[in-house]
């Protein structure tokens, strides 16, 4: 081959790749989000957002998996020490360096941002200090032996001190306040709609693929595929599971279904007395409360057919639950049995909790947040219904209903959680343990389950060095909650993506979604 024809053939590589690279993405995702703001709450939405801008000290992928970030290495020092390095050659987007005292000043951020009704304190529980040992190194020494610090502290978004001491959560959602590490610039923000961003081209790890992001929100599934079928997005999250086998079969779209994280659960509310969404059949508030009594737990949860559920409503597109984390994951403990659907023995425990005619009951979910859940919420009515325990569902707002059942004001809630560090001690600390925000412990239990046993447990987890000790722990921490019904699990979704035909799209972390996850198919 000559070599004018080389270099035509070189000159068309080129072309076909700029024009990829300056392409805008639009991306219609399923997760609101509260605010671009990263460290206000700990929501799915935000985080996937946040991940355009900002940066952790580590990052955190699927399997928990730890990679260099804003630190190019870490080791402990001792059981309590940690030394961190950070790199030398990163610049905020304003042009000023970045520091260890960003990672000091972040940590202290992170434990107070008003208004949070998802906190990160969690992540930063056993933190005792950070300080700057020089500008690229940081120390930080925590109050117990942790040896999960590094995969805890990676969820922590990192911002500049130099904005940071000057600005409120108001001045991150006017954009004032976006000057980050990330692969992006941000360019706007409508609540509710939209947010626009573009290529920082000052990011100091690979190039970012797309010059302009198009992030719709998009709360609907079918409206997320008619977006995508129209050509108004380009992407598309948590396909509607009333879609996906037409999307499959249809030329110009691409399907990507990968194994998720994700359990949907409900949460009985273990507050003490009368609660207003508890009434006997008569429509009077009960004394007590009768979720407190284990029998009733154990009844609701065999009075659900799981199965019924995962093929009816969800379509296959889900694996039945019966602990927080999937099968084949860190933690996960195989002893514990599939929850056997069974009506009668239903009855047969509420009989025997002094309920034999049972009560009624209103469960709470959001509408806006999680898919199929209001469906799936209607249909576990039904099946506590049948089994004596008249249900009501109430349809919330999510702006609305995180507030409220952060509150532990329902009888019954519901949440989906993501189970992002890809271990079982993340849904243990924040969903489980007992609520204590001081200690950054159960902000996310929103039920106030407290099991003294399950919080020694996590105590015994966070100290132990040794995996295999460790996952032995957190194997027996899932027996103790499924034993006493802390919370009542019911499916594990897939994460499903749909892309139109040439872009390719490939998991990220749990099922957050951006556009980093997102690249033209090889020809």
């Amino acid at each position: 081959m000559n070599s004018r024809k080389l270099s035509l053939i070189a000159a068309a590589v080129l072309a076909a790749s700029a024009a990829v690279s300056a392409q805008t993405l639009s991306i219609g995702f399923a997760d609101p989000v509260s605010s671009v703001d990263p460290q206000l709450n700990n929501h799915a939405g935000d985080r996937s957002l946040a991940l355009h801008f900002w940066d952790s000290i580590i990052n955190s992928r699927d399997g928990g998996k730890l990679e260099p970030a804003l630190a190019s290495s870490w080791k402990a020092l001792d059981d309590k020490t940690w030394e961190f390095k950070l790199r030398s050659d990163i610049k905020w987007q304003d042009g000023k360096p970045f520091s260890a005292d960003d990672i000091v000043y972040s940590f202290q951020r992170a434990r107070n941002v008003p208004g949070t009704v998802a906190s990160y304190t969690g992540a930063l529980r056993t933190v005792e200090s950070t300080t700057a040992k020089d500008p690229h190194t940081v120390i930080v020494k925590t109050n117990t032996p942790n040896p999960m610090l590094p995969l805890d502290i990676a969820s922590i978004y990192i911002v500049s001190k130099h904005v940071g001491e000057k600005s409120k959560t108001e001045d991150y959602n006017a954009g004032r306040a976006v000057i980050g590490t990330g692969p992006y610039k941000f360019i706007s923000y409508s609540p509710g709609d939209r947010t626009v961003f573009e290529r920082n081209p000052g990011y100091y790890g690979p190039k970012p693929l797309w010059d302009k992001v198009n992030y719709r929100y998009i709360n609907n599934g079918a409206a997320r595929t008619a977006a995508l079928l129209a050509g108004d997005v380009d992407v598309i999250d948590k396909v509607a599971v009333t879609d996906v086998a037409k999307l499959k079969k249809t030329p110009s779209v691409s399907v990507y279904t990968y194994p998720g994280l994700r359990v949907l659960l409900l949460q009985p509310s273990f507050r003490p007395g009368p609660n207003e969404f508890i009434t006997d059949n008569a429509g009077k508030p009960l004394d007590k409360n009768p979720l407190q009594e284990v029998k009733v737990r154990q009844a609701l949860s065999v009075a659900i057919n799981r199965k019924a559920i995962a093929d009816r409503i969800l379509q296959g597109t889900v694996t039945e639950a019966n602990q927080w984390m999937p099968k084949n994951t860190f933690g996960y403990n195989p002893e514990v049995k599939d929850i056997a659907y069974n009506v009668e023995q239903a009855k047969k425990l509420l009989a025997e909790a002094g309920f034999p005619q049972g009560f009624q009951i209103t469960i709470h979910v959001p509408g806006d947040r999680y898919p199929q859940a209001p469906e799936t919420v209607q249909a576990v009515a039904q099946f506590w219904t049948r089994a004596g325990v008249k249900t009501k569902v109430e349809v919330v707002p999510w702006s609305v209903y995180a507030g409220r059942a952060g509150k532990n004001e329902y009888a019954v809630s519901v949440i989906a959680w993501g189970n992002g560090t890809g271990e079982a001690g993340y849904g243990l600390l924040q969903t489980l343990a007992s609520n204590d925000a001081k200690r950054g412990r159960g902000s996310n239990n929103w039920g106030r389950y407290s099991n003294e046993a399950v919080d020694k447990a996590l105590d015994a987890a966070t100290v132990e060095f040794d995996a295999k000790r460790r996952e032995a722990i957190f194997r027996h921490s899932v027996k103790l909650v499924s034993d006493d019904v802390g919370n009542i699990p019911l499916f594990h979704y897939q994460n499903i993506w749909a892309a139109k035909k040439g872009l390719k799209v490939v998991p990220l972390l749990s099922d957050r979604t951006t556009s980093m996850q997102v690249s033209p198919v090889a020809q």
